[in-house]
Formats: structure tokens, C-alpha cells, sequence
């Protein structure tokens, strides 16, 4: 009679059958490997209708891979970019929409990825009345609206008949009236306190970049106050005669230093 032989499998060997049984057993699934791209676009869709912004930038992040090389890849980047801006991650949708603009700079949608760039990095509780709220910017979102600006101007100047530019355009002039009107609140803080040359240059800064913007009759005026105020009377006649050649109507004309508070205090 044959005897009964026990095989024996090496110690060390056994576990390493059962780690790599393991490992196996606990790889993901992949549900969509045997979607074709337009079911996988399709989903993709859906998901952000539901606002399942998430799901959807995972299934446009594959199908950005499967359909590389077709317009429907490029579709996929920018529609990813656009959930990742909505779920607040900017920096991920600026690093996509910059990685689409240069793999596709003959694309028929760089009038949109600019757009999006553009309203990424967009804010509209900027600063146009943080001097009522006293909630200053921050120099990161005063980066970020120069940004902004940059994106739109873009646009603008390339694809002037864009069906984005009208928006586009109204937002820069948002952006520029923000910025100066921060500029000018600054300025103004330096003066309520005494600090001249501070109040002049952030005047000065204010009236340089940002041409044209109502803010600037009022940071003429200050000008105008601060150089009255340090007995500086040849440049306090100078920024009055810019005040009257710019700002006709201005009321702002005439206004001696002790009038200052009455033209500004607005609580």
C-alpha cells in the first residue's frame, strides 16, 4: 500500500502565495474598462447635472486618456476644469486649462478655456465696497483678480467676437473698478490718520494703473488734500488742474483740507 505523502510548502513561500492572493483580491474594479468613450462621456455628464462634481472629474480624467489624440479628449479637459472649479480646487482647473492650452493652441474652444481661466480665479465680492464692510484684500486675491484680468484681456484682444467676450469684458472693468477702488481706500485710511506721504503714494499708485476708473477723481483728490495738508502747493495746484481737466463736473474741486472728511465719510 502507497503511503499518504504531505506536501510541504516552505514558510517564507506561504505567505507570499497568500500576500499576493490578498493584494489580488483587493484591487479595485474598474466598472468602466469596458465603456466605450461615449457611454463614458455620457456618465460623466450626468453626474455633473446631479452636481456630482467629483465623480464627474474622475470619469472625464479617463476619458481624457481613452479618446487622447480626438476632440472629445479635449472636450473632457475642459469640462474636467470646469468641475474642478466648481469644486473649489482652482489650482487644479488653472493647472488643466493651462496644460489645454498649450497641447491645443489651434483649438476651436481657447475662446472658452480663456474664459474659464479667466472666471476661475474671478471673485465677485473683490473688494468693490470693502470700505464698508472694512474687509480688505488680501495680496493673494488681488493676485488672483490681476490674473483674472490677464485671462479676459486675453479674450478680449484674440476673439473679439467671441459670444464670452461681452461677459468677459464687463468683468475686467469690474476688476480694474475693485482694484482702484482698494487703492483708493487705502489711501484714504492714510490720510484720515495723518500719514501723508503714505495717502500719496497709494494715490498715486491708484491713478498710474488704473486710467480712466471713477476712483480715479477720487484719488486726485486726495492727492490734492495731502499736498495742501504737507504745504506742498505747486504739486497740490498740479493734481488740481489734472482734477479739472479730467473731472469737469467734479465735486471735489475747491475742497480745502479741513473739508476732507465731507467728501468721503460715508457713515
Amino acid at each position: 500500500m502507497r503511503g499518504f505523502r504531505l506536501s510541504v510548502v516552505p514558510t517564507g513561500l506561504t505567505f507570499l502565495v497568500a500576500l499576493v492572493l490578498t493584494a489580488c483580491s483587493s484591487t479595485p474594479t474598474d466598472n468602466t474598462a469596458s465603456w466605450s468613450t461615449d457611454k463614458l462621456y455620457n456618465e460623466a455628464k450626468d453626474e455633473t447635472k446631479a452636481g456630482a462634481w467629483d465623480k464627474a472629474i474622475g470619469l472625464f480624467d479617463k476619458l481624457e486618456g481613452r479618446a487622447a489624440g480626438t476632440t472629445l479628449s479635449q472636450q473632457a479637459q475642459l469640462e474636467k476644469a470646469f468641475a474642478q472649479y466648481k469644486t473649489g480646487d482652482k489650482i487644479q482647473a488653472i493647472a488643466t486649462l493651462d496644460r489645454f492650452l498649450k497641447l491645443h493652441p489651434a483649438s476651436p474652444a481657447i475662446d472658452y478655456a480663456l474664459y474659464l481661466k479667466g472666471l476661475v480665479n474671478f471673485n465677485d465680492n473683490l473688494g468693490l465696497f470693502s470700505f464698508i464692510t472694512r474687509q480688505d484684500l488680501s495680496e493673494r486675491d488681488q493676485k488672483a483678480a490681476k490674473d483674472s484680468y490677464e485671462a479676459f484681456r486675453e479674450l478680449v484682444s484674440r476673439f473679439p467676437e467671441s459670444k464670452y467676450t461681452p461677459d468677459g469684458r464687463q468683468r475686467m472693468t469690474y476688476i480694474v473698478n475693485s482694484l482702484a477702488s482698494y487703492e483708493v481706500h487705502v489711501a484714504r485710511y492714510y490720510f484720515s490718520r495723518g500719514a501723508y506721504v503714505a495717502a500719496i503714494n497709494r494715490a498715486q499708485l491708484a491713478i498710474s494703473d488704473f486710467q480712466g476708473v471713477p476712483a480715479v477723481e477720487e484719488a486726485l483728490g486726495i492727492l490734492i488734500q495731502s499736498y495742501d495738508a504737507l504745504g506742498l502747493i505747486e504739486l497740490r495746484n498740479d493734481s488740481r488742474r489734472v482734477l479739472e481737466q479730467s473731472f469737469p463736473q467734479s465735486a471735489l474741486q475747491g475742497k480745502g483740507r479741513n473739508d476732507v472728511k465731507a467728501w468721503w465719510k460715508f457713515w
